[in-house]
């Protein structure tokens, strides 16, 4: 990782994440552990466009689907007894849903920083389904 994508994503983490992990934990109803893996999610060529990129892949889809499991007192329930931690990353290996795990209370966010950015509405459906399956 050059110096711009380090500048990126610490620009990202300092400025941006805070918000989305707020919005994170409102939408769980709890104070959600979260493991990003911030050197993974960088990715050469595309420091420009971490600020959109990681959202879309990433944040959004996570709030989005907490959001509608934790709509309720059950849902909030399920979720801070069933989830114990989210981890963000990117092995390199995933560039869809496939990436995407629960299993012990650990949800496993794997997914390309850079492939498939758009697909906001897939990875939000794909979150809120294995979770509600397992919860």
């Amino acid at each position: 990782m050059g110096l711009a994508e380090r500048r990126a994503v610490e620009q990202f983490k300092n400025d941006d994440y805070p918000g989305w992990k707020s919005r994170i934990d409102e939408a769980a109803g709890f104070e959600v552990p979260i493991e990003v893996e911030w050197q993974e999610l960088a990715v050469a060529d595309y420091a420009d466009r971490y600020v959109d990129y990681f959202p879309q892949v990433y944040f959004q889809p996570l709030a989005d689907a907490l959001s509608v499991i934790g709509a309720d007192d059950m849902g909030r329930d399920a979720l801070r007894e069933g989830v114990t931690k989210v981890v963000v990353r990117n092995s390199g290996q995933f560039s869809s849903t496939t990436g995407i795990t629960f299993v012990d209370g650990v949800l496993t966010f794997d997914h390309m920083s850079d492939t498939n950015t758009h697909h906001v509405e897939e990875r939000t459906k794909h979150l809120q389904t294995i979770l509600e399956s397992a919860l």
